[in-house]
């Protein structure tokens, strides 16, 4: 989830000035975190209380109201500072943009295991769109950004079936599959180039036109930073596009010592304690995880063996 802040940070003195370039300073002076960052770092809350309807709703009402000029998009801010508690049919990017949490819950030892889509994560993040964002397409594009989380930590990660081998040695296998996979589940078209797109990009607040654009600067990157910068460079909703592209480069690549600890300096200490408690949940469920699958297989072995 912090691929999603750096890319909200860096992108947020770029949102009202775009720039159609990689070429620009990583983070400014006047960087800044916005409702980018206070929405992911609701949802991880969500998740690690339970991930129900009402911890999402509960956590994006309370982070919204501790930041209320974090800025909202209209209908959300409505949303959050009202008792209203149902959903309004939104096809928002910020569905997208705040999901990251939710694809980490994903488990890939079961995928391995199984050939199966884990079902806890993708419920989570259909859920956490649907609190606010329930239009189709508002699910869509969470639903979109978490399965190419999932994908990136399963295929970079090195993970592989018993009938397979692992990709992880080959980066542009991983990305076709990825690609692949989110065309033909989602329908977005993701063989433009960004060279393509570049030139007519303008600002867009919609899944639909955030979302498959924010894929293709991961597509095309070579490592995170590169990643960032690709999205940056097609300008429009520059910090939430930057932070879709983070959310997704991060499970790929991973986030350079500097540029995480640059990114810890612009944050606030309620924010920090959110990702503090994070780190310590995710290692916990990913480790329940690991320890689990090493049993299986001993498990499976022995009878293999005894067979």
């Amino acid at each position: 989830m912090l691929g999603a802040i750096v890319g909200d940070i860096v992108g947020s003195v770029y949102e009202w000035n775009n720039i159609k370039t990689k070429d620009f300073p990583l983070f400014r002076d006047d960087c800044f975190f916005t409702d980018d960052t206070v929405m992911t770092c609701a949802v991880a809350e969500a998740v690690m209380n339970g991930g129900e309807r009402d911890d999402f709703i509960n956590a994006m009402k309370k982070y919204g109201r501790m930041y209320p000029d974090a800025g909202y998009g209209g209908r959300f801010g409505t949303w959050l500072f009202s008792d209203n508690r149902e959903p309004y049919n939104s096809f928002g990017n910020g569905s997208a943009m705040r999901v990251s949490p939710c694809a980490w819950l994903m488990d890939c030892g079961f995928c391995a295991r199984t050939g199966m889509w884990p079902s806890n994560g993708r419920a989570g993040a259909r859920l956490s769109a649907e609190v606010t964002h329930n239009h189709p397409e508002g699910i869509k594009g969470a639903m979109a950004t978490a399965d190419a989380i999932f994908m990136c930590r399963y295929y970079f990660g090195g993970y592989h079936g018993d009938y397979e081998e692992p990709i992880s040695d080959n980066p542009t296998e991983c990305k076709r599959r990825i690609k692949e996979h989110i065309e033909q589940e989602y329908g977005y078209d993701l063989s433009r180039t960004l060279a393509e797109i570049r030139p007519g990009y303008k600002f867009n607040e919609t899944c639909q036109g955030t979302v498959p654009q924010a894929m293709i600067a991961f597509l095309e990157s070579a490592d995170f930073e590169d990643a960032i910068r690709n999205a940056i460079s097609l300008g429009g909703d520059s910090d939430t596009l930057a932070a879709i592209t983070g959310s997704i480069a991060e499970a790929a690549y991973g986030i350079p010592d500097w540029i995480r600890d640059k990114a810890y300096s612009y944050l606030d200490e309620p924010l920090k304690e959110v990702l503090r408690r994070w780190r310590k949940y995710i290692r916990a469920v990913n480790g329940d995880h690991r320890a689990f699958h090493t049993m299986l297989a001993s498990v499976n072995k022995y009878l293999r063996d005894s067979q």
